[in-house]
């Protein structure tokens, strides 16, 4: 199972690693990422492989959401079935 984070912010240093340590603690694997600094401003997005997860896709939302709060960006969890059933339509 695959999640897509993405990360969106005034750019500072560490947010890559920040968001990176957290999957890790999580049992998060990440696969691929992009990332992109536009004038001062960070964007990335981030697959990650859930299988392994020792939390549900819920709480590792909450946990982005205080990151988030506290490091100044918005930090945004979604299941790849969003993106599927997405592409049903």
């Amino acid at each position: 199972m695959k999640a897509v984070i993405t990360v969106i912010g005034k750019d500072m240093v560490g947010i890559l690693a920040k968001v990176s340590t957290v999957c890790a603690e999580k049992g998060i694997n990440v696969i691929e990422v992009t990332q992109s600094i536009l004038q001062d401003m960070f964007a990335m997005i981030m697959i990650v492989d859930i299988s392994a997860a020792t939390v549900p896709i819920s709480e590792l939302s909450d946990e982005f959401d205080t990151l988030g709060e506290k490091l100044g960006l918005k930090i945004h969890v979604m299941h790849e079935d969003v993106f599927n059933s997405m592409h049903r339509i």
